[in-house]
């Protein structure tokens, strides 16, 4: 099979675009961040070498079919300041999910919400795709409050659905449909 080709998605605010070997002194950051090792694929206190492997990574997703991985980078320095993805492992049955994180130093300035709301209207462009959905930690208010503003409605919550740092967490389900 051919592997999928990723898009840029560009906005006013956010850019969109495949991870770089540049964009490794944010996942240095995002790797001593207190949450963000432990929900991602991103190394705990990662090398070099960890750190580029993940970038690959990145792209071996769509090698493998299995989703798209972007840098979410400022629209006009091309600074990357976090990751969002859309995963396809539902996609058969019309629904993909999405996941996301910011570094710490660009939280709160509405970098998640761009690029939340620029991924999802675009994987609900794709062929067969009707429903979108994401999964956040009841105690991750910033991250649902961001699922909210971009229409994004909590369906319920899941108990012990995800295994966080060693132990079963309970999860809020949202969606957005087409």
């Amino acid at each position: 099979m051919e592997p999928l080709i990723q898009p840029i998605l560009e906005t006013d605010a956010v850019r969109l675009r495949p991870f770089a070997a540049k964009d490794a002194a944010l996942i240095r950051d995002a790797s001593v961040d207190a949450l963000i090792p432990s929900i991602t694929s991103v190394p705990a206190h990662g090398t070099e070498d960890e750190i580029l492997a993940f970038i690959g990574r990145q792209h071996d997703r769509l090698r493998l079919r299995t989703g798209y991985s972007f840098a979410i980078a400022d629209a006009h320095s091309d600074v990357a300041m976090g990751q969002i993805g859309l995963w396809l492992r539902d996609a058969d049955r019309g629904r993909v999910s999405i996941g996301y994180w910011v570094g710490s130093r660009h939280r709160r300035h509405g970098i998640a919400s761009a690029a939340l709301a620029a991924i999802s209207d675009w994987g609900l462009t794709l062929p067969g795709v009707h429903r979108v959905e994401l999964y956040v930690e009841p105690a991750n208010e910033g991250s649902w409050r961001v699922a909210e503003r971009c229409g994004f409605l909590r369906e319920g919550l899941l108990r012990g659905w995800q295994e966080i740092a060693s132990r079963r967490r309970d999860t809020y389900m949202y969606s957005r449909l087409e």
